[in-house]
């Protein structure tokens, strides 16, 4: 499996996680509490200008995992040009992108060990009281693994289908899709075992 951090390194790689994702709170509250077109417009760009910063290739990177979101986009234009409310499924859209593209942003310059290490401090009042947090530590850590190891999977799959028939994959690939994530969990589950587990 492959981490989400970008081995590009941008300027603030050396903040800490807690800093960067209370950040990432704040701005999205407040993209949430905007309504305005121009102001999302200028929201998406100047986030689309701090990607370029550290330069060509981390620009690339971070602009490429935001491709899954284009389904999401569909829905959203369909939807509002059938009601007639294009301004408002634009703000939708640009607070979406922009949102994720933030998110994406913390977790290409963190590195999940700070990650791990800042939810363990979040939960020390749980512990505190009895309940053990580790497995909740252990499923974020998987889970932030696990999404490009699946996207990528998913993509392998269209590209071969797509190599074989001319029809459009679509709800095809959702059955072996699904086999594939169950054998990887199914392989992290040994692994896990093997280690003594959680």
């Amino acid at each position: 499996m492959i981490s989400l951090s970008s081995p590009v390194k941008a300027p603030w790689d050396r903040w800490r996680a807690g800093v960067k994702l209370s950040m990432l709170c704040v701005a999205t509250t407040v993209l949430f509490l905007s309504t305005s077109l121009v102001f999302h417009v200028i929201a998406f760009a100047t986030c689309v200008a701090i990607y370029a910063i550290p330069g060509r290739v981390f620009l690339t990177t971070g602009l490429r995992r935001l491709t899954f979101l284009w389904m999401f986009l569909a829905v959203i234009f369909v939807w509002h040009a059938l009601t007639e409310t294009l301004i408002e499924g634009a703000v939708i859209a640009l607070r979406m992108l922009t949102a994720v593209a933030l998110a994406n942003l913390v977790t290409m310059s963190t590195k999940i060990a700070e990650m791990i290490a800042l939810i363990n401090w979040v939960l020390t009042p749980l512990r505190r009281l009895g309940l053990r947090t580790r497995p909740f530590e252990i499923a974020i850590a998987l889970v932030v693994r696990f999404t490009p190891v699946l996207v990528q999977k998913g993509s392998a799959l269209t590209d071969a289908w797509r190599a074989r028939s001319p029809k459009s994959p679509r709800w095809r690939i959702i059955l072996p899709f699904t086999v594939l994530a169950i054998d990887d969990a199914d392989h992290v589950a040994e692994a896990l075992r093997a280690r003594g587990g959680i």
